[in-house]
């Protein structure tokens, strides 16, 4: 019963992720280049702001149930997937932490025109990892209910 509860969870926060991601990748971030320099900062000190609270709860229930998941074993499910998935977690949280902060610090502090695009293109990492986990997430529940 517990696992099946943190599967869930994990399943939920996952797919959720994936969406917010793809909405940053997609909308949020490339349109950051079209506010202007007059007003930027407070901008996407706003953005941060608001989004933090929309995806670190999220972020932080992914990882806790995707290392709990990993360590506990599910009958139809090859334990493998689970340690994939979380290594995918790892790269997604290690890629938020040393790549896309310093750039929203640099961002935060005035707009630069270069930061803003390396902020799109090393934002792929995250949607592709996210969309990998999503795919996975959606195979194993495939493999638990067949």
């Amino acid at each position: 019963m517990m696992k099946n509860l943190v599967f869930l969870a994990h399943l939920g926060a996952t797919l959720y992720l994936v969406g917010v991601i793809w909405i940053v990748q997609i909308l949020v971030y490339p349109l950051m280049s079209n506010v202007g320099a007059d007003g930027y900062s407070a901008y996407h000190n706003l953005h941060t702001s608001r989004i933090s609270p929309l995806v670190a709860p999220a972020m932080i229930i992914e990882l806790l149930t995707a290392i709990y998941l990993a360590f506990t074993m599910f009958e139809a499910i090859d334990r493998r997937y689970f340690w994939f998935g979380l290594g995918l977690v790892l790269i997604i949280w290690a890629s938020t932490f040393l790549v896309q902060v310093p750039l929203h610090e640099k961002l935060g502090a005035s707009f630069d025109s270069n930061v803003q695009r390396k902020l799109v293109q090393t934002n792929w990492i995250r949607t592709i990892s996210w969309s990998l986990r999503g795919a996975l997430i959606l195979w194993m529940v495939w493999l638990k209910i067949k």
